[in-house]
């Protein structure tokens, strides 16, 4: 006989939930961690003048009442001059254990419904949106056909298939992950993130209808209506290269999938020998780097 796990009512203070918290700056390889914390040294970010920065730190998961770990790792950060700046993001994993993989559908349906509230309220930096894309009514086709991580991966450009409302995490740790806040150091701001957060999975996980409306969702959830990270914008020299990464990729695409089979391009970023071209591997996860030359016909990799 099958049990069905949703909808179930569990107090949000009982899930467990993690942040990745990204910052620049700071020296993330000589930070004291407490137990369980990991520096994801490989996780870099990009400071104000372009050069790579800072990393992103991750707890283990924890419980509401074991939030202050986070205001001693913040605090940390910030005595050695970490910031959170405008290439950084928040993001929220919440544990689905009490529900499993009989939540995924209604997230996915309270996604459609909610998620421009939730990225309403969360003030979503506009250049960010690239990296937490909506979840859409195909992936949800998709799911009722085949339920499976590839039924919510959504193929395209950089983390692409990480959606705002990321239940692709599921299959791969056990969580939704939600993107949309800007990235802050502030013990406030990153408490009232994950509270939110948390409300809304608990919400979902009770079989809640919620309302598509901000103001009205964070009544619903009993969550602050603000609070939260402030968006901030970047520099020009960012905006530039971000125009032209999306005037390259149409052309660049079809070259970077017969030199990384399932390669999906990070990033372009103009350097004195040429386009610096950053490929994901979206079976693996691995990324490699390959230098295009800009010939005078053709176009063509050389090895990164």
């Amino acid at each position: 006989m099958t049990t069905i796990m949703w909808p179930r009512e569990v107090n949000w203070k009982d899930l467990r939930f993690g942040v990745e918290i990204e910052f620049v700056g700071g020296q993330p390889e000589q930070l004291e961690l407490l137990p369980g914390w990991v520096m994801a040294l490989d996780e870099h970010q990009v400071d104000s003048a372009g050069a790579q920065s800072g990393s992103e730190l991750k707890p283990p998961p924890i419980l509401w009442r074991d939030r202050k770990q986070l205001q001693v790792m913040l605090d940390r950060l910030s005595e050695q001059g970490a910031e959170a700046n405008w290439s950084c993001g928040l993001h929220v994993h919440v544990g689905l254990e009490p529900w499993g993989q009989d939540i995924i559908l209604p997230l996915l349906d309270a996604a459609l419904c909610c998620q421009d509230a939730l990225r309403s309220l969360l003030q979503t930096s506009e250049h960010r949106l690239l990296f937490c894309p909506p979840v859409t009514p195909e992936m949800r086709s998709r799911y009722m056909e085949q339920p499976c991580a590839d039924a919510v991966h959504n193929s395209g450009r950089p983390q692409s298939h990480r959606c705002g409302i990321n239940t692709a995490a599921w299959f791969d740790i056990g969580t939704v992950e939600i993107r949309y806040a800007n990235g802050s150091l502030n013990y406030d701001e990153v408490l009232r993130t994950a509270e939110l957060c948390l409300r809304f999975v608990a919400a979902v996980g009770a079989g809640r209808q919620l309302s598509p409306d901000p103001e009205l969702l964070a009544a619903q959830l009993g969550a602050p209506a603000g609070g939260y990270p402030f968006p901030a914008s970047p520099p020009q020299w960012f905006k530039e290269r971000t125009w032209l990464e999306e005037a390259l990729f149409p052309l660049l695409a079809p070259i970077a999938a017969s030199c990384v089979p399932n390669g999906e391009i990070l990033h372009i970023i103009p350097t004195a020998e040429g386009l610096l071209v950053g490929i994901e591997d979206t079976s693996d996860g691995s990324m490699s780097e390959h230098k295009l030359q800009l010939p005078l016909t053709g176009w063509g990799f050389t090895a990164g």
